[in-house]
């Protein structure tokens, strides 16, 4: 197992696409064991790899670290070089800047490496400031625990203070990752998009199709299963017009799928999108969404199509 040790920005700025491992091991929300399993992950993750997408996102709470244990375990023998982002959670009762550093080098031995590509603050929310946080993470970066660190969640002010105090600190913010799609696009009217574009902070995109609205294969009769159909039923009706612009789109340019469409209309927007997956075919779709761009009428198209959505 080889892993990127360049502590620069620009190799995340470089990366197109990666793979969102919030599924992998989650029983709760996505039935982890249900209708994928780890063989699903492993053939995944291979197929990935294979395709010349090495940027796996997860985080310490994800299955409760179950997503950790199962990367680490498919990584151990790979030979590619790889690049594992993880995060930091906020938890109440972590009131320290050592508690910052106890966690990462429990996710390290859930992943069984030395050192992390990227790690991340989950959320702002703590009772840690900003700046306390920041601090802990230059000091992870001098340590060689970790390449590079970036934020997840933070809103303007919370990532300029990021950006700064790590600037102090002779350290970069790489990124900042956040819910961001074309039904949230709250980032390029609050003035987050352009900053992080203007400070060369990378914008990571969270479920990036929504959840799987933004597939097109949900509708009013056949809506998302467990949670996602109980917080997102009452929308559905309203997102078929998008929806069948997607479509449009994907049928004009050598039948694209939506999900290709929203995904490459990310990439567009010079963000990094990290879709999950729970099957290989899935998996496929999404990796197909990179190495063409939309035209500029198309992405007009789809931004207005969805002005008049919000979920």
């Amino acid at each position: 197992m080889v892993l990127n040790t360049t502590p620069n920005s620009s190799i995340l700025n470089e990366i197109k696409l990666g793979i969102g491992a919030w599924a992998w091991g989650d029983r709760y929300y996505w039935n982890y064991g249900g209708t994928y399993n780890k063989e699903t992950v492993k053939s995944m993750f291979s197929f990935s790899i294979e395709s010349g997408i090495t940027f796996f996102d997860t985080a310490e709470v994800y299955g409760q670290g179950k997503s950790e244990q199962i990367l680490g375990e498919l990584i151990k023998d790979s030979k590619t070089q790889v690049k594992i982002a993880t995060k930091f959670f906020p938890f109440p009762w972590r009131f320290s800047e050592n508690s910052i550093k106890k966690a990462l080098d429990r996710s390290l031995d859930r992943l069984q490496l030395e050192k992390i590509f990227l790690y991340q603050i989950h959320w702002p929310r703590s009772l840690i400031s900003i700046e306390k946080m920041m601090k802990a993470l230059s000091h992870l970066v001098e340590s060689g625990k970790t390449v590079g660190v970036g934020v997840s969640n933070f809103n303007l002010t919370q990532t300029k203070l990021a950006h700064q105090s790590l600037k102090e600190k002779g350290v970069h913010l790489i990124s900042n990752q956040v819910e961001y799609h074309l039904l949230n696009r709250r980032i390029e009217k609050d003035g987050l998009l352009d900053y992080c574009l203007e400070n060369g902070i990378r914008i990571i995109s969270y479920s990036p199709l929504a959840q799987g609205l933004l597939s097109g294969k949900y509708s009013v009769e056949s809506p998302p299963p467990g949670f996602r159909s109980r917080r997102y039923s009452n929308q559905l009706k309203n997102l078929q017009p998008l929806i069948q612009t997607m479509k449009d789109i994907g049928v004009s340019l050598g039948n694209k799928s939506p999900s290709q469409v929203a995904l490459n209309w990310l990439v567009c927007k010079n963000t990094l999108p990290i879709p999950g997956a729970k099957n290989l075919n899935q998996l496929k779709q999404n990796i197909d969404s990179i190495g063409w761009s939309l035209p500029r009428d198309a992405i007009s198209a789809l931004e207005d199509a969805s002005n008049s959505i919000t979920i």
